[in-house]
Order: structure tokens, then sequence, then C-alpha cells
């Protein structure tokens, strides 16, 4: 085998075509979670009533949290909790989710599963697991390799000498502006 720009371009491109489009798709789906979250979907809710104390600013969330997991035979399966206000969200192994506001004890209990393959491609742009992290960072070393070596493919009237290096300059621009302008 011949070591040429397209050659080089095509191979590396060709092994990592099932991860530009993973990456691509749930890429798009991530900018977009406000809206639409995919990762998951519930499968089953349960509207839940808490006992909360008479003042809720003076909840130890931990001993609270513990106590009705306890009652939920939820305790061996409780990972985390957070508490923003008046809304403490509890998270439970399994996919397991508690929304309770905790003026009114009232909160949603939601069992939840993830979407088949949208869902783990999202894991897999989201994964902080070494292995993925290191394989992730010889991705984008490819991804360079396959920039580079697209650019300088063509030759003549649309090489990037001639051509191409202003379209780059304008790809280039325009993520720079919106750093400028909107961060």
């Amino acid at each position: 085998m011949k070591f040429t720009n397209r050659n080089i371009h095509r191979d590396i491109a060709y092994f990592y075509i099932g991860l530009i489009i993973a990456f691509s798709f749930s890429g798009i789906v991530l900018n977009h979670r406000q809206d639409w979250y995919p990762m998951d979907y519930s499968y089953e809710t349960k509207e839940v009533e808490i006992a909360v104390p008479d003042n809720p600013k003076n909840i130890d969330s931990e001993l609270f949290v513990t106590n009705f997991s306890k009652e939920w035979n939820l305790d061996e399966a409780y990972d985390d909790h957070r508490l923003r206000g008046d809304e403490l969200r509890v998270f439970y192994d399994d996919n397991v989710i508690l929304d309770l506001d905790i003026k009114t004890g009232k909160g949603l209990l939601e069992y939840k599963r993830k979407v088949p393959l949208l869902g783990h491609s999202m894991y897999l742009h989201k994964s902080t697991n070494s292995f993925w992290i290191w394989y992730s960072d010889i991705f984008g070393v490819a991804m360079l390799v396959i920039a580079i070596t697209g650019m300088l493919i063509t030759k003549g009237k649309n090489s990037f000498k001639k051509r191409g290096w202003k379209l780059a300059l304008a790809g280039l621009l325009f993520p720079l502006l919106f750093l400028i302008l909107f961060s």
C-alpha cells in the first residue's frame, strides 16, 4: 500500500466512520437536550407524597433522603441527591429518579430505561471511562489527520492553496465570532 494523502485520508475515515456518525448524531442531540433529551425514557412513574418538616430550610438532606429511602426499600439503591432551592432530586441505581418539592412533599418517582442506540451513543459522547477518553483522544488526532490530508488531496484550481484556504478561513471565523459575541 502506498502512503498518499488520499489513501491515509480514506483509510482513517473508513476506520472511524461508525464513531464519526455516532458522535455527530449524539452531538446534535446534546445540543438540543433542553428541548429533547432522549438518552432515557420513563417506563413507569409514581406520584409520591412525603412528610416534610414544618421548616424545609432546616432539612438535613442526607438524613432526610436516607430515611424515606429506607421506607421505600430503596436505601440499598441510593446513589446521590441534589438540593436546589425547594427542589430535591434523588438518584438511585438502575435509573430510578425522584423529583420532590420539599415545601409540599409532593413528587414524582420515575423508572427509566436507556433509549436503544441513541441513548448508548450519547453515553459514548459523555463517558468518563479512562479507556474511552484515550480512545476518543486518538479519534481526535485521527480527525485532525483526516482534515489535514483532506486539504492536501485536491490539486489544481480547486486546491487548498488556490481556493480551499478561503473556505477554511471562513469556517474558522464563524466559531470564533460566535465565541466572541456570545460567550
